[in-house]
């Protein structure tokens, strides 16, 4: 089978435009985490787009984000679909320090916040009801407050799950607490620990371990991407109790990482990667979502997400379930290539390094025109319009597709289209941050156990 690909991708390259330019290496590592977010990467192997590119990719599933970090830095994995916060993080020099850059925006939406059956029972007395008495949506986290209150006067901590201190779902789930009034606590350069001065407890639980977690009454709830929020659902043992897409409507999620030296040093295959994984993005969500139930039976094989292809298919074909039979429409859940989801915006940057200010990652004020530049050091959109240019050429994909215009700033979002009703606009960071009700702003840092200035 080994030689028969060889052969394959020998004489697909042979024809192939891409071989105009020469590839600086072919054979190539990519690490993922085992979430559905990674389709890009299972698509582009699967449906021989690599191939088409005459690149050999292999695909390991990492332990961890840590692991899957380190082996991009240390050069064992040659790119990884990664935490959009972890390039800048990286680059900026929180916790590991390497320059990492992002070509490629792997997705939008794709995530959910759970709570264990009990404490769903005692939210559900603080949540609205629709005509038909079911939970009104989008559920806000003023609906836990009661509930943090109780455990705190019983003397227990309310502790919760996130998958990694610079992910999206750490900023999502302070996002949301926060905008329900509940303070989930500040990092200090001599306190990483996120928890200072917080009303609730988050703690790093790997994505696969997150219903494990719940079930052994170690937390109270997690956030954290699809298939987990499903399995607890499947497994009897939560209830999810709002998506990212319900948070911010399509805000983004995972990028594909590699190190900028990778890219100066490989120019040509950087450019076939981001080309190859362009392609998949399409595939994924063109003809209104019909390739899904075959991405969803990709997706559950071992070496990939490894889940049962009923709880993949759960989120991934457009629908999301909250408690046991409530099942409604979420067209966007997962979004891989609409809404300009592959392009790499400078303004993504900039809302990931707000949070980092907001909750003490970074530990000082920055001028609006730091956050530009690390954007612009970190997100690669000049690389992608490359790769995008070469598909129209090829005839693979249409002019239409791509934002060609964008001076790599999205425009503002809108406060309609954000739980707590703030306007987000990447070109003004310490505007928005000072919006913000609970976290830091101008030049208030934390010292010891309380924020001053």
């Amino acid at each position: 089978m080994k030689k028969l690909l060889i052969a394959l991708a020998t004489s697909t390259a042979l024809i192939s435009p891409a071989m105009a330019q020469e590839l600086e290496k072919d054979e190539l590592t990519f690490g993922f985490i085992k979430l559905t977010d990674m389709a890009p990467l299972a698509v582009a192997y699967e449906q021989g787009y690599f191939l088409d590119e005459g690149l050999f990719v292999t695909l390991e599933a990492q332990a961890n984000w840590k692991v899957l970090l380190d082996g991009v830095i240390g050069g064992t994995l040659d790119g990884a679909h990664m935490l959009a916060g972890q390039p800048l993080a990286a680059t900026i020099g929180y916790g590991t320090e390497a320059h990492i850059i992002t070509p490629f925006s792997m997705d939008l939406n794709g995530n959910g916040i759970t709570v264990s059956n009990e404490v769903w029972e005692m939210m559900k007395p603080n949540i609205p009801e629709t005509d038909a008495g079911l939970p009104q949506h989008p559920i806000s986290a003023e609906a836990l407050v009661p509930v943090v209150e109780k455990f705190n006067s019983e003397g227990k901590p309310f502790n919760m799950g996130m998958v990694f201190p610079v992910s999206t779902h750490n900023y999502e789930l302070r996002y949301w607490l926060a905008a329900g009034g509940l303070n989930p606590g500040f990092y200090s350069p001599e306190n990483i620990s996120g928890q200072i001065g917080a009303d609730v407890m988050l703690s790093v639980t790997p994505p696969p371990q997150m219903p494990a977690t719940l079930e052994a009454g170690t937390i109270s709830g997690y956030c954290v991407g699809e298939p987990w929020n499903q399995q607890a659902v499947f497994k009897g043992i939560g209830v999810p109790v709002i998506t990212d897409y319900e948070l911010w409507k399509n805000n983004p999620e995972k990028v594909f990482g590699i190190t900028a030296e990778f890219a100066e040093e490989n120019p040509n295959t950087t450019k076939a990667v981001v080309k190859a994984l362009i392609r998949a993005a399409m595939w994924l969500d063109e003809n209104d979502n019909a390739n899904r139930m075959e991405a969803v039976q990709m997706l559950s094989k071992p070496e990939y997400v490894g889940a049962d292809a009923e709880v993949i298919a759960n989120s991934m074909t457009g629908t999301f379930e909250y408690e046991k039979g409530d099942v409604r429409e979420v067209p966007d859940f997962n979004v891989f290539f609409r809404h300009n989801a592959t392009y790499p915006y400078y303004s993504d940057a900039v809302w990931y390094l707000t949070q980092m200010r907001r909750w003490g990652q970074i530990a000082e004020a920055k001028p609006d025109s730091w956050y530009d530049e690390v954007a612009k050091s970190v997100y690669k959109p000049e690389i992608y319009l490359e790769a995008a240019r070469a598909l129209v050429d090829e005839g693979l994909a249409k002019e239409a597709y791509f934002d060609w215009a964008s001076d790599g700033y999205k425009a503002p979002t809108p406060s309609e289209d954000i739980i707590d009703g703030i306007a987000y606009d990447g070109k003004a960071p310490n505007a928005y941050l000072e919006s913000l009700p609970i976290g830091l702003k101008g030049d208030q840092k934390v010292i010891g156990n309380e924020v001053q200035g």
